[in-house]
């Protein structure tokens, strides 16, 4: 593409040394605070265990191997509205595989997706059919990776839906399908309400809509379940999102400066929402963790990536009409999900459900921690909305 405005430029991570040493340096400086005083994890990231986990990040963790991990897909970045997207865009060899944008939240990044990746591409290669392949685009969200940070406002979830369709009309495909979790769900719900004309259909792991009336009245059991995860996330689980709802900026100065803090800020949630039994290790690795959490310190993303939930929290998260999303609709439940909505709720916002599944094992960061169970409910969803 010649014309700079729509130009598409390829794109490889090359992080100076001197950003190294200076994180190990301040690695080796941590002023620790006390330690907690329950034995667990009632009152956030146990202080020895943290303190173990940045002594790995200090003096193991090795980032140009994960560079060059990450630099092997094909990376690009492209300009929306005054600011540089990046994004790894894999084409599969089939000719007739489906586009499809894969969407990461917080605190996510790219990193989620780079265990699926090479079998959504190449289906033959990991178990799957030649019809079974994706043309994979993963972006950044704005201020987050290695996106550029918005420098004004505006850029919420409406706003970066429309980038995203734009997005793939960029890189030649007008018609596509659109998966996400997190915040990623909620651009990719966006996509399906806009509902712009090119997006067939999409895949949510986290579909997000309040109870029924029936379930507030008459719960059945997994009414009572949902219920009363969303009240222990509103009690207990909540207090990142509303710092970062109402005052990210506060927040970004901590977050900048130090990266036991950023770290902290980052892993506690791997605890919280995933499926791993008591610790996050036992589903992550410590250096698939801290490739995720690099990609905040490393682009100094504290501030930026909080700012999403001032954008879209503490403004207007967009009016639905009273049509909810019309687009054919793929969901995944996966158990240890923040609140596993069930099938009457997600009803009322997703009108055309096609694809419903409740998985077994898995939580929030699905791609991350169960990819092969990701990629087949991939394969098996939008098989059946293609």
């Amino acid at each position: 593409m010649s014309d700079a405005a729509t130009e598409v430029r390829e794109f490889r991570i090359d992080i100076p040394e001197g950003e190294i040493i200076d994180l190990k340096s301040r690695l080796a400086s941590t002023r620790w605070p006390d330690a907690e005083t329950p034995d667990d994890w009632s009152q956030g990231l146990p202080l020895e265990y943290h303190q173990e986990f940045c002594k790995y990040w200090e003096t193991e963790y090795d980032w140009y191997k994960t560079q060059e991990k990450l630099n092997k897909f094909p990376q690009f970045k492209s300009r929306f509205d005054g600011i540089d997207i990046h994004f790894v865009h894999v084409r599969s060899k089939e000719n007739n595989a489906r586009p499809l944008i894969i969407t990461h939240g917080w605190p996510g990044s790219i990193v989620e997706f780079q265990k699926v990746i090479a079998p959504l591409t190449d289906p033959v290669g990991h178990g799957g059919k030649p019809e079974d392949a994706f043309h994979v685009v993963c972006p950044s969200l704005p201020g987050f990776g290695f996106s550029d940070k918005p420098t004004g406002t505006g850029w919420g979830v409406i706003k970066i839906a429309e980038v995203w369709n734009q997005l793939m009309l960029r890189l030649g495909y007008d018609r596509y399908f659109a998966q996400g979790g997190d915040w990623g769900s909620a651009v990719t719900t966006m996509i399906g309400l806009q509902n712009l004309g090119n997006c067939k259909g999409l895949h949510v792991n986290m579909p997000s809509s309040p109870p029924t009336k029936e379930a507030l009245k008459n719960p059945d059991d997994k009414d009572k379940k949902a219920l009363a995860a969303g009240q222990f996330y509103q009690q207990w689980d909540s207090g990142y999102s509303k710092q970062q709802a109402t005052r990210p900026q506060t927040l970004g100065y901590g977050l900048s400066d130090s990266p036991s803090g950023q770290a902290g800020w980052v892993l506690e949630k791997f605890y919280a929402w995933t499926d791993c039994n008591g610790h996050p290790e036992n589903v992550i690795s410590r250096d698939e963790l801290l490739d995720n959490i690099m990609l905040y310190w490393l682009p100094n993303n504290g501030a930026s990536s909080a700012r999403l939930y001032w954008e879209s929290f503490a403004k207007s998260f967009g009016n639905e009409g009273a049509n909810g999303v019309q687009l054919p609709t793929g969901c995944s439940i996966f158990p240890k999900e923040i609140v596993a909505t069930p099938r009457p709720w997600a009803e009322q916002r997703y009108k055309n459900i096609q694809y419903w599944n409740e998985l077994d094992k898995g939580g929030h960061f699905a791609a991350f921690e169960q990819p092969e169970l990701f990629v087949e409910e991939m394969r098996r969803c939008f098989s059946m909305l293609a």
